[in-house]
C-alpha cells in the first residue's frame, strides 16, 4: 500500500488477510474438527510439527514493508491545517505521518487494535493462536497479518523498544515471560479513543492540566513562535512572579500550528510520575509539551521530559540550571503585561458569549482594575468566580465581586511567612489629622495610577530597577499605622500581609536574608500589601562595626536596602521610632507619612467613632473625654470595648461611669497616674472601686 489507509480500509485488509491464514492453517490441519481445540496437544500436532522443515531464518523484510508512510513533517501546522487536523487516512494516517511509522507497523497497530473495535476478531485469534484463551494479537500472528517474517529481525525489532510502536506507547506488549512471538499486543484504550476521533485529555493528565489564559499579540510571543517553528525546541520561561508564563506557552505554540498539552508539576503525585501517558498524549495530538511549577519538579523527572520529547516548553520561578538536562534551552523571562494589554484582557473577560442566555453584566471600567496584576488565565478564573459571587449575593456583577474573587486567587504560599488580612475597614474607620489623610490618598493614587504613568504615559525608568512602591508609617503606637495599611490594601482591592518577624529573623547567619527573599518574591507574585510591623526591627541604622556581629548586621541591612529597590509590589514600613531607621532607606521609599497624636477634636471622633454601636444612657460626655485624656487612638479603642463589657456585666446601657472606670484601667495598664486634673468631677467614682480594709499579707 502506498500510505496509511483510514482505520476502516485497514481493518477490511486486516479481514482479508485473517482469512487467508485461516485457510492456510486449515489445508495443513491433521484434525480440524476437534472439538478441543487450543485446550490440549494432539499426537497429530505433534508429528506434523517434527515433520515440517526446520525455521527459515529469512532476511529483513523487502523494502515495500520497510518503506514509511510518506512523511510530513510532524510539527507542521499548515500541513495538519489544510487536512482538518488529520491528513488522509483519517486519525490512523496523520498518526502514522506524524510518528513516522512503516507500512508493518501499522499493519501491527490495526492487527493489535482489531479486538477493541470488532469482537469477532477475538474468536479469530483465538483460532489463530490455537488457544482460547488468547483473544489478542500475538507478536507472530501479528507480524505474519502486516506480511512479515517472524524470523526478520527488523520486523521484530518493531517491537522492541526503540521501536516508535513501544517508545510512543502505542503498542504494549505483554507477558515477558512467555517467548517472544507468542506474547500479547494489546493497544492502550487512549490510543483507540484517538483513532476513533476522540482526543478527550485521559484522567490522569486532566487532573494535571493547567488552564491557559488569552496572551494578547506581542513580540514576546511572536519569538516564542520562532523558536518552535521548526519542531524541535526547548525553552524555559522564568516566571518569578507568576505573571502568566503558561499563558505565554500555549499562545507561542498555538502560532507555531502546534496544539499544548500542559502538565503542572507542583500537583503531581507524591510518589512520582509516569512520563508514558505524557508521551503517548503528545504523540497523539502532534503537540508540544507545556511544564509549570518546573521548579518543583522531580530531577530526574523532569531530565525525562525535557530529552524525550521533541518540543518542550518549561516555565518555572526559578533560572534554569543546565545540570538539569543535557539540552540547553532558549531562556526567556516573562514580565508583566503591561495596563493596556491587561485592560483589553479583563474587557474582554467582563463581556459575556453572546447568545448563551446569559444575564448581560453591567459594564464595568477595566480601568479600575489596574492595580490588580493578573495573569490571563487568573484574570478569566477571577471573572468567572466574580460571577458566581454576584449569583450568591443575587446582585448584578460589580467590582466588588471582581476584586473579591481575585484576592481567592491569590498566591497562599506567602501565609507561610506573613499573617494574611482581609481587609473589611473603609476610610470612614480611619481618623487622622488632614495632612495624614492627604498623604494616604496620595499614596494611592500613586499605586492606583502606576501603570498608566509609567507603562502608557511611558515614564517607567531605564535604569534596571523595579518600580514597586515602598513607604514609611511613622508614629507613636496606636496612632493608626496598621489601620491605614489594612485601608489602603481595602481601597485598592488587595489584601493586607502582616510579615510575622518570628518567622523572619534567625540566629544563624543567612538564614533572615533567606527568609526575607521568599517574602519579596511571593509578595512580587500575588495582589496584595506587604506590611512590616516595628520595621526598625529589620530596616536599622547601619552601625560601625566592632565585631563579627555587627559585619554580619550591616550584611542584612544592606541586602534590604538592594531588595527593597528592586521590589516590584506595595510594602509598608511601620515603626515608633523613625530616627532609628537608616537614612538610606530614606531615599528609596516612595512617601514618608507621619502619624502624630490626635489633638482634642480628633480624640472625639475617635470617641464617637467606637462608642457609636454600644447602647447608652445617653448621658455619655464627649466633649469631657476629648478635652481630659490625652490618647491614641488604639488607646480609646480598648476603653471602648473594656466599657462595654462592664456595662453587659452590669445588665444595663453603658455608662459615664463605665466609660471613666475603663480610662483608669487602662491607665493602670500604660502606667500613668490618675490626676483630679484629668478626671475631674468622675474621681469620686473611681474611689468608690477603691478596696476597703487591711491590705492582705504578701504569700511568701
Amino acid at each position: 500500500m502506498s500510505g496509511a489507509g483510514s482505520l476502516a480500509e485497514q481493518l477490511i485488509t486486516l479481514r482479508q488477510r485473517v482469512t487467508e491464514m485461516v485457510a492456510s492453517l486449515r489445508a495443513g490441519d491433521p484434525d480440524p474438527d476437534d472439538p478441543f481445540r487450543g485446550l490440549y496437544v494432539t499426537d497429530h500436532h505433534v508429528d506434523r510439527i517434527l515433520r515440517s522443515p526446520p525455521t527459515d531464518l529469512a532476511p529483513d523484510p523487502a523494502p515495500d514493508l520497510t518503506r514509511s508512510v510518506h512523511a510530513i513533517d510532524p510539527y507542521e501546522g499548515q500541513s495538519r491545517a489544510q487536512n482538518g487536523g488529520r491528513g488522509d487516512g483519517g486519525p490512523l494516517g496523520a498518526l502514522a505521518r506524524r510518528v513516522g511509522l512503516s507500512e508493518l507497523e501499522v499493519g501491527v497497530l490495526v492487527a493489535a487494535l482489531a479486538p477493541d473495535l470488532d469482537p469477532g476478531f477475538e474468536k479469530l485469534y483465538v483460532y489463530l493462536n490455537d488457544d482460547v484463551t488468547r483473544r489478542r494479537a500475538s507478536v507472530g500472528v501479528a507480524l505474519q497479518l502486516a506480511g512479515a517474517a517472524t524470523t526478520g529481525a527488523w520486523a521484530r525489532a518493531r517491537l522492541h523498544p526503540g521501536a516508535p510502536l513501544v517508545d510512543c506507547h502505542l503498542v504494549t506488549v505483554e507477558d515477558p515471560e512467555r517467548p517472544f512471538l507468542t506474547r500479547a499486543l494489546r493497544v492502550p484504550d487512549r490510543v483507540c479513543q484517538h483513532l476513533l476521533g476522540d482526543d478527550t485529555l485521559p484522567v490522569e493528565l486532566r487532573d494535571l492540566g493547567v488552564p491557559a489564559g488569552p496572551w494578547p499579540d506581542d513580540d514576546v510571543a511572536d519569538r516564542l513562535a520562532r523558536g518552535i517553528a521548526d519542531g524541535r525546541a526547548f525553552v524555559h520561561l522564568h516566571d518569578p512572579g507568576e505573571r502568566g508564563g503558561v499563558d505565554l506557552a500555549h499562545a507561542g505554540l498555538r502560532r507555531a500550528g502546534l496544539d499544548a498539552v500542559s502538565i503542572d508539576l507542583g500537583r503531581a503525585p507524591p510518589d512520582g510520575l509516569d512520563p508514558g501517558p505524557i508521551s503517548r498524549e503528545l504523540t497523539l495530538r502532534g503537540a508540544g509539551l507545556v511544564v509549570a511549577n518546573g521548579q518543583r519538579a522531580q530531577p530526574d523527572l523532569l531530565r525525562r521530559l525535557v530529552e524525550d520529547h521533541p518540543v518542550v516548553v518549561v516555565v518555572s520561578r526559578d533560572a534554569w540550571d543546565p545540570a538539569l538536562a543535557h539540552r540547553n534551552p532558549v531562556a526567556l523571562r516573562v514580565d508583566a503585561l503591561g495596563v493596556t494589554a491587561r485592560r483589553g484582557i479583563w474587557r474582554d473577560a467582563l463581556t459575556p458569549a453572546s447568545g448563551n442566555g446569559a444575564r448581560p453584566d453591567p459594564p464595568l471600567d477595566p480601568a479600575a482594575l489596574d492595580p490588580l496584576r493578573l495573569s490571563p488565565g487568573a484574570i478569566g478564573r477571577s471573572v468567572a468566580t466574580a460571577r458566581r459571587l454576584a449569583e450568591l449575593d443575587r446582585r448584578p456583577l460589580s467590582l466588588d465581586h471582581v476584586r473579591a474573587a481575585a484576592r481567592t486567587h491569590a498566591s497562599a504560599r506567602l501565609e507561610r511567612l506573613a499573617r494574611r488580612i482581609r481587609p473589611g475597614v473603609t476610610w470612614d474607620d480611619l481618623v487622622v489629622d488632614d495632612a495624614t489623610r492627604t498623604d494616604l490618598r496620595l499614596l494611592v493614587t500613586r499605586l492606583r495610577h502606576r501603570e498608566q504613568v509609567l507603562d502608557v504615559w511611558g515614564l517607567r525608568r531605564r535604569s534596571g530597577h523595579a518600580e514597586g512602591i515602598a513607604a514609611l508609617f511613622a508614629g507613636d503606637s496606636g496612632t493608626g499605622k496598621t489601620l491605614a495599611a489594612e485601608v489602603l490594601a481595602g481601597d485598592l482591592g488587595l489584601d493586607l500581609y502582616v510579615v510575622d518577624l518570628s518567622t523572619v529573623v534567625d540566629k544563624y547567619v543567612g538564614e533572615t536574608e533567606k527568609n526575607l527573599e521568599r517574602i519579596f518574591t511571593e509578595a512580587e507574585g500575588i495582589n496584595g500589601v506587604l506590611f512590616f510591623d516595628e520595621a526598625d526591627a529589620l530596616f536599622g541604622k547601619r552601625s560601625e562595626v566592632s565585631d563579627a556581629r555587627d559585619r554580619y548586621a550591616n550584611t542584612e541591612i544592606a541586602y534590604l536596602l538592594q531588595r527593597i529597590e528592586r521590589f516590584d509590589g506595595f510594602a509598608v514600613l511601620a515603626t515608633n521610632l523613625r530616627a532609628n531607621i537608616d537614612d538610606a532607606f530614606l531615599r528609596r521609599l516612595a512617601a514618608v507619612v507621619d502619624f502624630p497624636e490626635p489633638d482634642a477634636e480628633l480624640r472625639r471622633r475617635l470617641w464617637a467613632l467606637h462608642l457609636a454601636t454600644i447602647p447608652d444612657d445617653g448621658g455619655i460626655d464627649l466633649d469631657f473625654l476629648a478635652d481630659a485624656f490625652t490618647l491614641s487612638g488604639g488607646n480609646v479603642r480598648n476603653i471602648a470595648l473594656t466599657a462595654a463589657y462592664l456595662a453587659a456585666d452590669g445588665g444595663r446601657a453603658l455608662a459615664m461611669a463605665d466609660v471613666v472606670r475603663a480610662v483608669a484601667l487602662e491607665y493602670r495598664k500604660l502606667g500613668r497616674l490618675r490626676d483630679e486634673s484629668e478626671f475631674g468631677p468622675w474621681l469620686d467614682v473611681l474611689a468608690q472601686d477603691e478596696p476597703t480594709g487591711p491590705v492582705p499579707e504578701e504569700v511568701s
